[in-house]
């Protein structure tokens, strides 16, 4: 803990002075404009990777970067979402994964049994079913690639859940939130992002406009 309490001192002594005033706007108001799910690994920091400061994302975070499908009993990343979406009125959702995810290499590689002695780990993967039956379906040259496109195939599936909740529905319907799946390389840094057209993952630096829904009537177009 010492560390962690020196790193305060040092935000409390360098760093809050340099920001009062955006934290004085903050004290009685938030206004971000994008919802970011992510992994809870420690490697991923969002407001680093986007370079956003403090009021600029409304973050969720779990193992594996899950959006459960909404339910009658809905949980905590539920009301989240509910609350972004309805409340602070985002515009953008994104869903970002990340190369060697412990989630998604357990997910990929290990037995029916591997997961015995974590129970709440294995039942909160099981959202992310629908991808590894798709990844288990697929030929992978290396327990790395399996890996690799078991990130990729969760990404796309976690879209998929989050469209079944009643906020975000109403959202996309009346046209006013884009949903983005990312995935983010720690050893290189890129990003890729999900193209909605293609259903394929592209190089987000050269293709910044890219999403996965709803797809772009000019993506269609070209």
């Amino acid at each position: 803990m010492k560390d962690i309490i020196e790193g305060f001192l040092k935000f409390h002594s360098d760093a809050y002075p340099k920001r009062a005033d955006l934290f004085k706007n903050l004290a009685t108001k938030q206004n971000p404009r994008t919802l970011f799910i992510s992994c809870s690994d420690s490697r991923l920091v969002p407001e680093l990777v986007t370079q956003h400061e403090p009021g600029g994302l409304f973050v969720i975070r779990n193992a594996g970067n899950i959006v459960p499908s909404y339910g009658p009993e809905p949980g905590g990343v539920s009301a989240s979402v509910e609350y972004a979406v309805t409340a602070l009125k985002v515009t953008d959702v994104v869903i970002c994964g990340h190369s060697n995810c412990g989630a998604m290499t357990a997910i990929a590689n290990c037995t029916c049994t591997c997961m015995d002695h974590m129970p709440a780990v294995g039942s909160w993967l099981r959202y992310a079913d629908s991808a590894r039956v798709v990844n288990e379906a697929r030929e992978h040259a290396s327990d790395s690639e399996r890996v690799a496109s078991m990130v990729r195939e969760n990404v796309i599936a976690q879209i998929e859940n989050i469209k079944t909740h009643p906020s975000i529905r109403l959202a996309l319907r009346e046209n006013r939130l884009a949903l983005h799946g990312w995935v983010y390389d720690i050893e290189s840094g890129d990003i890729d992002a999900l193209d909605g057209v293609t259903n394929e993952f592209v190089s987000l630096a050269t293709h910044t406009e890219v999403r996965a829904y709803p797809i772009s009537p000019l993506a269609v177009a070209v």
